[in-house]
Formats: structure tokens, sequence, C-alpha cells
């Protein structure tokens, strides 16, 4: 089966990532121009070998399901997930403690294709999905990623609290994110860390905060509690960033 890739973007960085494409659909030249990424996008796939298809807007508009499409639509083979050893041993090769975000039950595609852009613009190491009750890499998470998702590894489990336990003994400390926890600005985390993010409206699962070495919150002083699944991953990990780079917990 075959993943759509859609958008401008998307696309581009599929192309630079080296991923499979079978073909590209773009909008035929007479409903609208050929240009700016639209023309890079066209001379990288000929220069692979990829074949190019004219389509009509309403073709393509089909295809996207309502999503804006800027007249390109790749067709790739299915995304290919990763293992947790791929994960930890992409941590060693670049000699680092490894910086892991385990989602439990994350199931907007849109807060999992941000989290995806989050984490590899930090830097992390990969991600961790239960292959169950929880959004898949789609074209959806492809195109709000801008593209991260063709770069940062993405690991799917049949059972997050095992993973969690084989990380454990791995030597990866996991900090799940949930209220009531200790500040993550004075939580030192700076060695090999997991975070763990939870569910849109539930949060993290009873099972999975009880194999938590550490339950951590970002302080909160409005009059709302609580942060976007996606908001929230982002503070946090930029919080591991900063530490690593050698700024002081507050």
């Amino acid at each position: 089966m075959s993943d759509l890739i859609i958008g401008r973007n998307a696309c581009l960085e599929a192309l630079k990532a080296g991923r499979e494409i079978e073909k590209l659909r773009v909008l035929d030249s007479k409903e609208g121009k050929t240009e700016g990424s639209l023309l890079k996008i066209i001379a990288q796939a000929k220069d692979r070998g990829i074949p190019v298809y004219p389509a009509s807007r309403q073709t393509l508009d089909a295809m996207a399901g309502g999503q804006n499409h800027q007249g390109v639509i790749a067709m790739a083979a299915a995304y290919k997930y990763s293992s947790v050893d791929d994960l930890l041993q992409h941590a060693a090769n670049r000699g680092e403690p490894p910086f892991l975000i385990l989602l439990d039950g994350i199931e907007d595609p849109h807060n999992l294709g941000a989290i995806m852009r989050t984490a590899e613009c930090a830097g992390a190491h990969g991600i961790i999905i239960p292959e169950r009750r929880s959004a898949s890499v789609n074209a959806t998470v492809m195109k709000t990623s801008a593209g991260a998702a063709e770069f940062i590894r993405c690991a799917r489990v049949a059972n997050m609290t095992r993973t969690i336990e084989s990380l454990k003994e791995r030597g990866v400390w996991i900090y799940g994110c949930d209220m009531d926890g200790a500040s993550c600005f004075g939580t030192d985390l700076t060695g090999p860390a997991a975070i763990v993010i939870g569910n849109e409206g539930k949060g993290i699962s009873r099972l999975v905060r009880e194999k938590c070495d550490f339950i951590i919150s970002i302080p909160m002083k409005g009059q709302i509690n609580s942060l976007n699944a996606s908001n929230a991953a982002a503070i946090v990990i930029y919080e591991i960033l900063r530490q690593r780079a050698g700024g002081e917990s507050v």
C-alpha cells in the first residue's frame, strides 16, 4: 500500500530524505502556474527517475481529502517504522545519552506530526508509539510535521509498559509528564531520558504512570491548568535540550 505525501514542503523533504517514491501527481499547467518550489520538486523527481504526471485540481482535491495540497501529491512506499533498538543505536552512533519521546495514546495526527517536528528540530533520537489506540504516521502527520517525519525515527510497539521496563533495564530514566509532578525546570534531565506524553484528554494511563521513574509537570500560572499535548511536549523537549547544552536547572 502507498502513502500519500501532500504539499510542497512535505514532498521536498521526502525527496531530500531519499524516501522511495512511486510517482508524483502535479497540478496540470493548464490550471495553474508551475513555479517556485514546485519546479524544484519536479526537477528533483526527474533526477531520481520518478514519474511525474499532470493532474487536474479536482483530482488532487479528491486525493488530498480536504488538505491543502499546493499543487503536488507524491505516492510513496508505506512508511517504515524503526525498532526501539534502532533508536538506541542511533543515540550510540551519535555518542549521546538516549533522548526519546514516548506517546501514550496520542490519537490526533496533528499532535503526532507537531511532536515529530519538535523532536526532530531538538535532536531527539526517536519517538515510540503504541500499535493500538494511537495515531499512526499518515499523510496528515507527514504534512503537519513539515517533513520532519522523514527524518525522526519512530518505533511502534505492542506493549508500552513492557517497552518502558526494557528501557529502564538499559539505563534509560522514564519521566512521565502529568499534573502534580515536580517542575520539569527543577528536575535533572541531562542523563539517558525518555519522556512520556499522555493522551490529549485522559493523560498518561495508570499502568504507564506506575512504571515511570519520575513524574514531572510544567508550572501553570493562569486559569487554564493544562496545555495541548504537542505544546507540552515541546516545552519539556526543549528543557532537555537546554539542560544538555549546559544550562542550569531553575
